[in-house]
């Protein structure tokens, strides 16, 4: 008889719909419209989605051999605690929990929001009816991940298909339906002068969140069959199909509709749909669009609590993170995740939810693709099931256009810098005490076991 733990276990299909649930979320059908603020050439706004799968490629290439070769549960918490230091992990975990997952599920959720209230084609509603939607969805697909894996894999997978089917007939509808605005996508000399700009690494922040996600496979690990084998065959697998979606999709964006009523709007897919289908076919298009955004909400909410379940394991105030339902799911953790999202989606502004954390997000993937090149060096003999394709090319160009893109945005944004430098103080003060607090314990139990 096989054991429960063989047989709770997702295949390669699952692992892939989560990595491209995870990526096609709120940043294609919304960051668009920021772009478009400062950059107004067809060529480089296309460049820019280009680079962003280039990056997320390369970075799952680095990704694949780290979950492959360090298998475990939490993503960056297991990479940067085993590379650097269990400070450095715990920096990632904290991020993590606190905002790392609720960010963007209060991103997404809000879009989603924003998306049905298009349905009905209200001219200016209150916002709080986007964020009591929003409120509602989360509630609903928390409380569907306290199932079985079974359970949740199923949900995953066809909401995933859903999604994928949608953009795929939205891309050829809009090249065959619509007459075209007057956009160019040839490079010209603008295209170059925009390529070395702050707007162009601003904007590469917003499309690097809508990346984001192609690490997702690497915090469910230990849900995965065979993980040394699947898990880089899901990263590399989804992230390429989400690259060529993505790059289509904002060439129909920007063909469709002209730059001038894409600029501000954080649901440029029922713009495009205007221009498409006319006002009455875009009220359908926004509410299959939101329906397709639950996916991003719920690969989201799969593995948050994954995370923190990790750094509950390690650290005993977080242990009750790790409490587990009747199903071995950290169900303490998804409530706990829920508790942080909904004042996100009460209080905080969409685009500030956006930038921070793509930023911070970004950080720490630059970290672990670093630790690449340390695992290389300090430990050669390292079982190594996967090697990162194209080593040592490959994470060097990520970690090149990662850390310029990271740099200038912090210059030309500079209050992130100080809420990043906040964040990281807070989480090391947090984890100091932590490690005080485990000390005690373990001298408390010496002594009662003498």
């Amino acid at each position: 008889m096989k054991s429960k733990n063989n047989i709770q276990k997702i295949g390669l299909t699952t692992a892939i719909a989560v990595v491209v649930a995870n990526m096609v979320g709120t940043g294609v059908f919304t960051s668009l419209g920021f772009q478009v603020i400062d950059i107004k050439d067809g060529f480089t706004l296309l460049l820019l989605w280009g680079v962003g799968g280039m990056l997320a490629l390369f970075g799952s290439f680095s990704y694949g051999e780290l979950g492959a070769s360090l298998p475990r549960n939490g993503g960056e918490y297991n990479f940067l605690s085993r590379i650097y230091h269990p400070l450095v992990g715990f920096q990632a975990g904290w991020v993590s929990i606190m905002i790392g997952f609720a960010a963007p599920i209060a991103a997404a959720s809000l879009a989603l929001g924003d998306y049905t209230i298009g349905i009905f084609g209200t001219s200016d509603p209150s916002p709080w009816v986007e964020k009591v939607i929003a409120i509602i969805v989360v509630i609903a697909v928390s409380l569907i991940h306290l199932s079985n894996l079974k359970t949740v894999s199923k949900f995953q997978k066809w909401f995933t298909a859903f999604k994928i089917i949608l953009i795929v007939v939205l891309i050829i509808l809009g090249f065959a339906l619509s007459e075209g605005s007057e956009i160019s996508f040839a490079p010209s000399k603008h295209s170059f002068n925009d390529m070395f700009t702050m707007a162009f690494a601003g904007s590469l922040v917003w499309v690097m969140l809508a990346y984001s996600g192609w690490n997702a496979a690497a915090y469910i690990v230990d849900d995965m069959k065979n993980p040394a084998k699947n898990l880089p065959k899901s990263l590399l697998i989804g992230t390429a199909v989400v690259s060529i979606l993505y790059v289509l999709l904002n060439m129909m964006f920007l063909y469709v509709a002209p730059i001038d009523d894409l600029m501000f709007q954080k649901d440029v897919g029922n713009v495009a749909a205007k221009h498409i289908f006319g006002n009455s076919g875009a009220a359908a298009v926004s509410g299959l669009i939101a329906f397709a955004l639950i996916s991003a909400i719920s690969s989201m909410v799969w593995a948050g609590p994954r995370v923190s379940a990790a750094i509950g394991e390690d650290m005993s105030v977080f242990r009750f993170l790790n409490t587990r339902n009747k199903n071995n799911v950290p169900n303490i953790g998804i409530f706990f995740q829920l508790i942080l999202i909904i004042p996100m989606i009460l209080f905080v502004p969409f685009d500030k939810l956006i930038e921070f954390t793509s930023v911070l997000l970004s950080i720490f993937s630059f970290l672990a693709v670093l630790g690449v090149f340390i695992l290389r060096i300090r430990q050669p003999e390292l079982k190594r099931p996967y090697k990162a394709w194209g080593y040592p090319v490959t994470p060097a160009i990520y970690l090149i256009i990662t850390g310029w893109m990271i740099v200038y945005f912090l210059r030309m944004k500079p209050n992130n810098l100080y809420a990043i430098i906040i964040t990281i103080a807070f989480g090391v003060l947090f984890y100091f005490l932590c490690r005080i607090k485990d000390k005690k314990e373990k001298i408390s139990k010496t002594q009662i076991d003498k």
